[in-house]
């Protein structure tokens, strides 16, 4: 039986923190309405609907300005629905997509227009491509200067470094590598990730903190070393993300405003929090 999911916290608490100016959640989605965009049969999951206007709504209530959508696996490769979401949005917002090796360069070509710049690869939820089709998707998307995104439990990755340095296009890694926050700083896989980011050969997301942790309930206090430690490697190639609406979790659904506020124990440093909230996201993704 497909595992249905909670709905999001209706009601996001204000961050505790001044938020700058320009800040960008890089990672959300947009779900249903189901009548209009009918769910993947083959998924890994049921989310709840999560509409547009609840999307703007949070981002008013924490102080957000421009947002990445990304394409979730329960609507495969049918982006319809993140695609007319960014329609509504306007220019403030982006996208990533899926898309199966062999798309048309007509439709790439669409998917940019349409606002999207980059593709993901989802190897943990059913419903996503293939780790083997990132080479080739790498080598489609080249001329359009996007960047593939992986949703990846790096302590699963034999040789992160030389997988990441072979692909020729930008790399973003998901969830803070996805591995668990008790073990991730002894991993293989995330060591490798952590000196990608010295190098600054790839990015991150510091998102989905709940996916990681050994906790119920914010802030998380197993993940606050993984996410120094993210931060202290590579604090140029971070990005921030709500993971909204928080689809196939595995704790109790949170509040944003409580995930928000966890940015300020991971760092302290003013500049370095806006570098993550406003900087680098305008540089990775190219907002204006």
């Amino acid at each position: 039986m497909i595992p249905r999911c909670d709905p999001h916290d209706s009601y996001p608490r204000v961050p505790n923190f001044a938020v700058p100016t320009g800040a960008v959640d890089c990672h959300a989605h947009i779900f249903g309405p189901f009548e209009k965009y009918p769910l993947a049969e083959g998924r890994g999951y049921t989310p709840a609907e999560a509409s547009i206007e609840q999307y703007r709504e949070l981002h008013r209530t924490l102080g957000v300005t421009r947002g990445v959508l990304i394409q979730p696996s329960v609507y495969g490769a049918d982006n319809r629905c993140m695609i007319d979401a960014l329609k509504q949005l306007g220019r403030s917002y982006l996208g990533v997509a899926v898309a199966p090796p062999d798309c048309s360069d007509a439709e790439l070509d669409a998917l940019h227009e349409a606002g999207v710049r980059g593709l993901r690869i989802n190897v943990v939820f059913g419903g996503g491509s293939a780790l083997e089709d990132a080479e080739r998707l790498g080598g489609r998307i080249r001329r359009l200067g996007w960047h593939l995104q992986f949703l990846v439990d790096v302590s699963r990755v034999a040789d992160l470094k030389g997988f990441v340095r072979g692909l020729g296009v930008p790399v973003v890694i998901d969830h803070m590598g996805h591995a668990a926050a008790r073990t991730a700083l002894r991993e293989p896989g995330f060591r490798d990730l952590l000196e990608l980011l010295r190098l600054g050969e790839c990015w991150v997301k510091l998102s989905g903190s709940y996916r990681i942790t050994s906790e119920q309930a914010p802030p998380y206090g197993d993940v606050a070393e993984v996410a120094k430690a993210l931060i202290g490697a590579g604090p140029a190639h971070c990005l921030w993300a709500t993971d909204w609406p928080h689809p196939q979790i595995p704790v109790p659904m949170p509040n944003d405003g409580d995930l928000m506020n966890q940015l300020p124990a991971w760092t302290s440093d003013p500049e370095t929090m806006k570098r993550i909230l406003v900087d680098n996201p305008a540089r990775f993704y190219g907002f204006t």
